[in-house]
């Protein structure tokens, strides 16, 4: 399986998702700037965190215009699974292949802290490694990640099984505590806090490598 990490100008969490790729699964893992055209040859694609073109109008709302955009719909199309977190999950509400949208965090102020999630739904190809109602210990550092949606859409999302995971202790005020939610088809997740964060003891969890060993596992299946 070969996975590719978008670098957008602004990306922060690049090596993050890089290492835990390659140095913790020992995957095939390259890094594709924002100013390629084409993701062919790769299996999944990751929209790492950061603050993309420095969020100077809304988080995501420039990197929707990159000229990887349109490659990433197209591996979406296709099936492929793509992830997204923290500024790739606001990128991924800002070009359609999510719905909703993140807003400044309730309390206005930058949040940088171990949050505990709960899986939601353990039915997908990034979670079926983990178990319903599982807890797991993952970081988060984000000023807009309060994810909001109207009742018609949480409705939407709840009955077709979309939200993947939801926070114990909301840190941001996310409706109905949401943390990451899935496409109809489950290949596309977008998520604030940050697995590739948590992939070794060492780093305080190894939580989070459950998601990425789910992508692995999943694709090999196929």
């Amino acid at each position: 399986m070969k996975f590719a990490v978008i670098v957008f100008p602004g990306s922060n969490c690049d090596i993050d998702m890089y290492e835990a790729l390659h140095t913790v699964l020992g995957v095939e893992v390259d890094y594709v700037s924002y100013r390629a055209e084409s993701l062919a040859g790769y299996d999944a694609v990751m929209l790492p965190g950061g603050f993309s073109y420095g969020d100077y109008l809304r988080a995501g709302a420039i990197a929707r215009f990159a000229p990887i955009i349109p490659a990433v719909k197209k591996m979406a199309a296709a099936g492929k699974l793509v992830l997204g977190v923290c500024n790739g999950f606001q990128i991924l509400t800002e070009i359609g292949l999510l719905p909703g949208a993140l807003k400044q965090n309730e309390s206005q102020q930058f949040v940088a802290e171990t949050s505990t999630l709960l899986v939601a739904n353990d039915q997908t190809p990034f979670t079926h490694k983990y178990q319903v109602n599982q807890r797991l210990a993952i970081p988060i550092a984000h000023g807009e990640g309060c994810y909001y949606a109207d009742q018609t859409l949480l409705d939407e999302l709840e009955r077709k099984q979309q939200i993947v995971f939801r926070y114990v202790n909301n840190p941001n005020g996310s409706v109905n505590d949401i943390a990451g939610i899935c496409n109809e088809e489950g290949n596309v997740l977008g998520m604030m806090p940050h697995p590739e964060r948590a992939v070794e003891a060492i780093l305080g969890s190894a939580d989070g490598l459950g998601l990425f060993q789910s992508m692995v596992e999943k694709q090999v299946q196929a």
